[in-house]
Order: structure tokens, then C-alpha cells, then sequence
């Protein structure tokens, strides 16, 4: 019997799953909680030594707690969080600056001096993405003006699976998928670094590592001195894996053209498999980490979706649980009574595209209470989930009648009739608690030859109905769509004065 390791490293843990690669079974699952640092408002970052330290406990819990031989396990895959500017190492291949990772909202200036000096429709046309803050390469030139001695000592800025990867076996590569995200420095239709645009941004070429490789590629073997730390065997192959919400995607068995998923857990990803992509249309793309020689991962999403939730149970509701929350919030119409919230609580991504956007409860009266509040927590979010989908609209001749949802936010069956009415779509969620952890599993497993593409395609997962649309629902939700659409251009000078510092 031979077994695959998924791991996942997110913005508030690391999970960790142990397979058996013949059934997509999980034989043992582990996890640690952190969270990022943020050290100024709108500032999010993590120390390295944090993932490394938690992939290394992930990996030794799930063997302690098997059973498994070292020897049957066949290889292991790290998926991880958009590392945005990656971790800057040295030629030592030392961490030298915590990573600011997608949540990071700092390089402001820089994306200014990008539109001002680059030309946007070449970046447009190399790259298929756009210029925002979220994009790794405007806070790799935060790096250069604001930390130039860590600037002057970089030798290679990596996301943070390939830095893991390199922890773990030595060799050094970096997937398609984490390159593409970065935006800005990568040859989308080339698959390659974009030397132009290199050039033009003031980054050095050196700093990208030369080795890209597929998700499914294997980076290198395991070394002897991580094999004693998490019970594996020296040698056990590493694959390359990919940014989380493309392996969440692959997961959940998206692997055509058409396809949708979307990821809702500390933010909200929502992304369909496609040949081309316009960046124009203000969505993020990048090779898919299935099939990537054709198809692409294209998608967008809002920065604060479960963190949305989070902050305002934390902030308003402390000793009460979530399934409280949504019951006082199911006893609430559709459309909140009026109430609207934008969940801009850190900036926003697509299709806004704006870092200095914000927060905001609109309708309120003395009739509102905090179910009314919470309520339109979800609906303002899943808003935010449906301007990502018409905007994917003009990417995609046809999407699917379904939309598959994973993470958090599918434990809440509120949630899932929320945006099955809200989005039009029957909504379907993966009977396992599983995301990004099994899918970076299944590209092991394909990765080590254990799995066939043909099969690997299918998944692993099993999809269970949730929700279908409500038509009673439709035209209040059509209307506060329209009102949601409409609010952010309305506000975004008063947003910007408001957060002016």
C-alpha cells in the first residue's frame, strides 16, 4: 500500500493530510494555528521559520498519529498562501525580511510610480494581470525603496512552498502557478519570467529563480535531517505544488474549461479554468496547476471574506457562537431589511482593485439589530463573490450551472442558500473537510505516478448539493446588487480622505 502527504500552508494555520493514494482516503490529518503579523494598519506579514516550523509539525503529527511505514509513503506536496513579495534570501539561502504576503497592502506608492512609469497595456499583454498592491512585484519595489539593505543582500525572493521545498530537499524551483501570481514580472502565454518587463520594473533577473516547474514536478528528495524530524524516509520524492486556491480548486475536481469554484475562508477566491485571459476584466491569472501547458486558473476575489465574519463576531458578539449568529441571522428577510455591508476591511482585489477602499454599514436604523448586521456580513460578501463572477463572465463563453463552494464557509448552511440566491447558481460543497491539503495529496500522488492524469482529473473528492436559488429571492437580491455595485464608487473619495494618514 503506498500513501501521498498534502500540505497546505494558509494565512492562519498549516494542515496537513495523509492519503492513501489508492483510495483518496485520509488516513491522518494535523494541523497548527499562527497568525500573520501586522505591524501597521493595512500591513500583513509572516516570518518564514513560523511556516516552516508548522509544515515540519504537520507532516510529524500525521505520521505519529498512523502508523504508516516511512517506506510507504511515496512522496509529499506543499501548497501554500499567495507569499505576494515572497521571502528575500540570501546566498546562503537565509531568510533576511518576514514575507508580505497578498493581504499586505503597503506598496501604494508603488503601484502609483507603476501607472505613472510602465506602460499598462504592455504589462497588460505579458503578464495577463494588472497593477494593484495584492501583486508581488508592486511590494517587491516596496522592498527595493524601503528596505534597500535587505534589497542589497537578496539573492532570490520565493514563494513560500518553493522555500519550504528548498528547506526540505536542497533544490530550488519555483511552479508555474506562484510564478503567475505574481504578476507583473511573468510571461503569461510565454510560461517564463518576463525579461522586458524586468527590466523595466528595476527588478534584477537574477532575482527569479531559473528553474519553473509543473505543480505535478518533482522538486527533489527529502533530506536525512528533515526525514528524522517527521518520520519520513530520506529520499521520499517533494513535489513542486501551487498557490492554494488554484490546488483548493484542482481539490474539488475543477479541471475544464468552464468549471468554478469558490474558496471562501479568510478571503474569498473564486476562480474557472480558461484558455485566455484579459486583464482587463480585472481578474488574476496564472497557469493552472492541472494541465497548465493549456489551461489557466483565472480568477478574483474579496481580501476579507471569513475574516469578515471573524471581526465582526470578535468585535460584537464575543462569547457567542457562529451557529448562534446564523440563527438570529436566518430569522432576518433576504436583503437584510435594507441593511448593506462592503467587506473593504482590508483594501479589496478584484474587480474594486482598490488598497485604500473600506469598510462600510449602509441602511442602518434604529430597526436593525445584530442580526440584521450579521446577515448583511454574508450578503456583502457573497455581493463580493457575484461582481467576481460577472467579471469572469466576460472571460468565459459559458460557466456551469454549478458552483462549488469549499472551505469555512461551507459549514454555515445559511451561507450556502445565501449565495445560492444571491449568485444564481445551485451551490455544492465537498462532503470531506478538505481543501487545499488533498489537493496538493492528489498532485503528489500524480506527481509520483500513483495516480494517472485521466484519473487524477476526477478527484478525489465527493460533491453533496447544498443549495439551489430561491426564486423569491431574486429581485431584492438583484436590487441590492445594484446598490452594492453602486456604493463603492459613490464612497471611494470619502474612503480615501477617511484613511488618509
Amino acid at each position: 500500500m503506498k500513501y501521498v502527504l498534502g500540505v497546505d500552508i494558509g494565512t492562519q494555520s498549516t494542515k496537513a493530510l495523509l492519503i492513501d493514494a489508492e483510495t483518496g482516503t485520509i488516513v491522518a490529518r494535523h494541523a497548527r494555528g499562527y497568525q500573520p503579523d501586522t505591524p501597521k494598519p493595512l500591513w500583513a506579514e509572516q516570518d518564514a521559520a513560523v511556516w516552516l516550523d508548522a509544515v515540519i509539525a504537520c507532516i510529524a503529527g500525521c505520521m505519529g498519529k498512523s502508523g504508516v511505514s516511512p517506506s510507504e509513503v511515496a512522496g509529499l506536496c506543499v501548497s501554500s498562501l499567495y507569499g505576494g513579495a515572497g521571502i528575500p534570501v540570501d546566498a546562503d539561502m537565509r531568510s533576511l525580511h518576514p514575507c508580505l504576503i497578498w493581504m499586505d497592502r503597503r506598496a501604494e506608492e508603488e503601484v502609483s510610480w507603476v501607472r505613472a512609469n510602465i506602460d499598462q497595456q504592455k504589462l497588460f499583454d505579458i503578464t495577463g494581470n494588472g497593477v494593484d498592491s495584492y501583486y508581488g512585484f508592486t511590494k517587491m519595489l516596496w522592498l527595493k525603496r524601503h528596505r534597500p539593505e535587505v534589497w542589497a543582500r537578496t539573492r532570490y525572493l520565493l514563494p513560500p512552498n518553493a522555500y519550504v521545498a528548498y528547506e526540505l530537499t536542497g533544490a530550488l524551483a519555483v511552479d508555474h502557478s506562484s510564478a503567475g501570481n505574481i504578476g507583473g514580472v511573468y510571461d503569461l502565454r510565454g510560461r517564463a519570467w518576463s525579461g522586458e518587463m524586468l527590466d523595466l520594473l528595476g527588478i534584477p533577473r537574477a532575482m527569479m529563480p531559473e528553474r519553473l516547474v509543473e505543480s505535478s514536478e518533482q522538486v527533489g528528495t527529502l533530506r536525512a535531517e528533515w526525514a528524522a524530524r517527521t518520520g519520513l524516509a530520506a529520499g521520499t520524492p517533494v513535489i513542486a505544488g501551487g498557490v492554494d486556491a488554484a490546488v483548493a480548486t484542482f481539490a474539488a475536481g475543477a479541471t475544464r474549461q468552464g468549471q468554478h469554484v469558490a474558496m471562501i475562508g479568510t478571503s474569498m477566491c473564486w476562480g474557472s479554468i480558461a484558455r485566455t485571459a484579459d486583464a482587463r476584466h480585472g481578474l488574476i491569472a496564472m497557469p493552472h496547476v492541472f494541465n497548465g501547458l493549456q489551461d489557466l486558473y483565472v480568477f478574483g476575489g474579496a481580501i476579507t471574506a471569513g475574516a469578515s465574519v471573524s471581526w465582526f463576531q470578535e468585535q460584537f458578539c464575543r462569547g457567542e457562537s457562529l451557529l448562534m449568529l446564523d440563527q438570529e441571522a436566518n430569522k432576518i428577510d433576504a436583503g437584510a431589511d435594507g441593511v448593506m455591508f462592503l467587506p473593504y476591511l482590508m483594501g479589496e482585489r478584484s474587480p474594486v482593485w482598490d488598497g485604500r477602499a473600506s469598510g462600510a454599514f449602509v441602511g442602518l436604523s434604529l430597526f436593525h439589530g445584530r442580526g440584521h448586521l450579521f446577515r448583511a456580513v454574508l450578503e456583502g460578501v457573497t455581493y463580493a463573490l457575484r461582481h467576481n463572477i460577472e467579471a469572469g463572465r466576460l472571460n468565459l463563453s459559458a460557466l456551469d450551472d454549478t458552483l462549488i463552494v469549499v472551505g469555512g464557509a461551507a459549514k454555515s448552511d445559511l451561507w450556502m442558500q445565501i449565495i445560492a440566491d444571491i449568485t444564481g447558481y445551485a451551490v455544492r460543497t465537498i462532503d470531506q473537510d478538505v481543501e487545499a491539503a488533498l489537493g496538493a495529496a492528489l498532485l503528489a500522488a500524480l506527481g509520483t505516478g500513483l495516480v494517472a492524469p485521466e484519473r487524477a482529473a476526477m478527484g478525489w473528492v465527493t460533491l453533496a448539493e447544498r443549495a439551489v436559488p430561491n426564486p423569491a429571492n431574486a429581485d431584492v437580491h438583484d436590487r441590492m446588487f445594484h446598490a452594492y455595485k453602486g456604493l463603492y464608487p459613490a464612497l471611494k473619495a470619502t474612503m480615501h480622505e477617511l484613511g488618509r494618514r
